[in-house]
């Protein structure tokens, strides 16, 4: 099953996605320049071997909803979302709201 939602934060409409899988889910929160993301992600991958793209990305672990991903600390964010002010440890709604 596929969730796909706006989401209000602080007045801007961001996009949440939640993708159930077998014995996982995906959570994405997803601007029009970026995104934050569950575990899944592979932002050594995005920094590395998909550079070029420029991809602004972050990751939070342990989270099992949209709202969990809001509020739970990244872990680790691309090279791309360090150059906007997201760092490690931010809160994936204030990343959210430097994307915009």
């Amino acid at each position: 099953m596929m969730r796909v939602e706006p989401i209000s934060l602080d007045g801007y409409t961001a996009l949440a996605i939640e993708v159930k899988l077998p014995k996982t889910t995906l959570l994405v929160v997803t601007t029009d320049k970026g995104y934050i993301m569950c575990g899944a992600l592979d932002v050594g991958l995005l920094n590395e071997r998909l550079k070029d793209r420029h991809i602004i990305a972050a990751r939070a672990t342990g989270v099992r909803t949209i709202e969990e991903l809001l509020e739970a600390p990244l872990e680790m964010v691309t090279y791309e979302a360090e150059q906007l002010g997201i760092v490690p440890g931010m809160k994936g709604r204030e990343a959210v709201l430097k994307m915009k």
